[in-house]
C-alpha cells in the first residue's frame, strides 16, 4: 500500500468515528476561553496512530494530541485528528481530519477528509491534487474586489487582535470575508478554487501541513513566517508553554520574585515533562503559582536561539 493510500484509509476511519459521534454529548478534556479539547480528539488520533504505525512501525508521528513512534525516523506523520474541534462541539458540521507525511523535512503526501460532506482531498509531491477523484485547481481570480478571503484569529490575545484587524481591513476591499474555524478545510477550499486566500497568525504545523502541499500542487502559493519572540520573560514563558502543548508535554511555571540585591533579577522556570503525576506532586504544585516575574530586567539567554531545538 502506498503512503497516500494508507493516509487516506486512516483519515476515512477517523472521519467515520467523528461522524458517528457528531451531535452527541462530547466529553471535554480541557477548555480555555478560546479553545476546547475533547476526549474524542485523543480517540481519533489513537485510531489514526494505530493504522499508520501499524503499517509503518518504524515511522514517527507528530499530532495535536502528542507524539508516537520512532522519533529518530526521518519519516514523520503529521496529524490533526479533528481540525475544527470547537465547530464539532457546537454542532457545526465544518471540521475535518488532516494527515500529512514529511520525509527528511519535506512534505510528500497529504490527505484532508471532511466526513460530514463526504469530500476527500489527496495529493502527493509532484502529483495532481484530487478531490473525490477529480483534479482541482486554485481560483483564476486576480482582482481583490472579486475575491473571497478566509481570515483566522488564532487562540491567544495577540493573534486574535491581529486577525480582527486583518479582517476589518480586507473586508473593505474583498467581495466577501469568512471565518470558518478549520484551517485545513480552508486551505482545501483554496486548492479547489472556492476561496482565494487564507491568513492566520500562530498556526500549528498539523493545521496546515497537508493543506500547504495541496495548495501548492493546485497552483497556489504559500508563505509561512516563523514565530518571533520579544526579549521579555512573559513572551518566552508563553512560547515555551505553547510549544510544550504542541509536543504533547505538560508544564508547570515556577516564579521567584526576589527582593534581594539590585543585581538579582526575578527568575521564571517552566518545568516540562511527559509525567503528569510528577508535575501534580504536592511540592511542585505548591511552588507553581502564577508567575510574577519582572518585565523590566534584562533576559539572560544562551546560544540556543531556537526553542524547538531545546525541546527536541
Amino acid at each position: 500500500m502506498t503512503d497516500l493510500a494508507l493516509a487516506t484509509d486512516a483519515a476515512l476511519a477517523a472521519g467515520k468515528l467523528l461522524r458517528q459521534h457528531f451531535g452527541s454529548d462530547a466529553v471535554v478534556d480541557e477548555s480555555t476561553q478560546h479553545d476546547i479539547k475533547l476526549a474524542l480528539d485523543k480517540e481519533s488520533q489513537e485510531l489514526i496512530t494505530g493504522i499508520l504505525l501499524g503499517a509503518r512501525p518504524g515511522d514517527a508521528l507528530y499530532g495535536e494530541e502528542g507524539i508516537a513512534g520512532n522519533q529518530d525516523s526521518d519519516r514523520q506523520w503529521i496529524v490533526d485528528p479533528i481540525d475544527g474541534t470547537v465547530n464539532f462541539f457546537y454542532g457545526i458540521p465544518h471540521f475535518c481530519v488532516s494527515i500529512a507525511l514529511r520525509v527528511a523535512g519535506e512534505i510528500v503526501a497529504g490527505v484532508i477528509h471532511d466526513p460530514m460532506v463526504g469530500e476527500t482531498w489527496k495529493v502527493e509531491k509532484g502529483g495532481v491534487p484530487m478531490l473525490n477523484g477529480k483534479a482541482i485547481r486554485v481560483s483564476a481570480r486576480t482582482k481583490f474586489d472579486e475575491s473571497i478571503l478566509f481570515v483566522g484569529c488564532g487562540k491567544d490575545e495577540a493573534a486574535k487582535k491581529t486577525g480582527i484587524e486583518r479582517f476589518q481591513r480586507a473586508s473593505l476591499r474583498a467581495r466577501k470575508m469568512r471565518m470558518m474555524g478549520s484551517a485545513a478545510l480552508g486551505m482545501a477550499y483554496i486548492a479547489s478554487g472556492r476561496l482565494d486566500a487564507y491568513i492566520e497568525s500562530r498556526i500549528s504545523l498539523w493545521d496546515i501541513a497537508a493543506g500547504q502541499l495541496l495548495v501548492e500542487a493546485a497552483g497556489g502559493d504559500t508563505v509561512i513566517f516563523p514565530v518571533t519572540l520579544e526579549n521579555t520573560p512573559e513572551s518566552i514563558e508563553a512560547e515555551v508553554m505553547r510549544l510544550a502543548a504542541e509536543f504533547g508535554l505538560s508544564t508547570v511555571c515556577i516564579s521567584e520574585d526576589s527582593e534581594a540585591n539590585w543585581w538579582v533579577y526575578a527568575t521564571t522556570w517552566v518545568l516540562v515533562s511527559r509525567d503528569k503525576e510528577f508535575l501534580a506532586a504536592k511540592d511542585i504544585r505548591a511552588a507553581g503559582d502564577s508567575p510574577s516575574g519582572r518585565a523590566d530586567g534584562p533576559l539572560w539567554t544562551d546560544d540556543f536561539a531556537s526553542l524547538y531545538a531545546i525541546m527536541k
